[in-house]
């Protein structure tokens, strides 16, 4: 195979694969997991625990739950400002401290220790947070 058709063919498993819909959560299964979460996260609007009230957190922007004070990693990354939108939530539940060290761009830590390891789990707990 010479060089170009090489190119070619990587090239179009580029586009196949920057086209591939994310993966498409269960919003049940995503319910049982939450579980683990609720030892730090309410799902009630206002109540507040060791982290923010996660009621309609999905499309959220950062830092504006009322009365939850942050933490520093989580403040100087809404310096630069996001929202909670599905992108950020993927890479955050995997790694919070990484992904607010990467916002920030600077190492920072969150609050948040735990983290999610699977693609399917964190597709799950997103699908039911959108249902809050």
């Amino acid at each position: 195979m010479t060089f170009s058709r090489k190119l070619v063919l990587a090239a179009s498993t580029l586009v196949i694969l920057s086209a591939t819909p994310a993966l498409a959560g269960d919003a049940a299964k995503g319910e049982k997991l939450f579980k683990r979460c609720a030892a730090c996260h309410s799902l009630d609007a206002g109540v507040n625990k060791v982290g923010p009230s996660l009621a309609n957190s999905v499309g959220r922007e950062c830092g504006t739950v009322d009365g939850y004070k942050y933490g520093r990693g989580y403040q100087a990354a809404c310096e630069n400002g996001f929202i909670a939108d599905e992108a950020f939530l993927t890479d955050y539940l995997k790694d919070p401290s990484a992904k607010l060290s990467e916002i920030a761009g600077s190492k920072q830590r969150s609050k948040m220790t735990f983290k999610l390891r699977k693609d399917s789990d964190i597709a799950d707990i997103i699908a039911f947070l959108q249902t809050q």
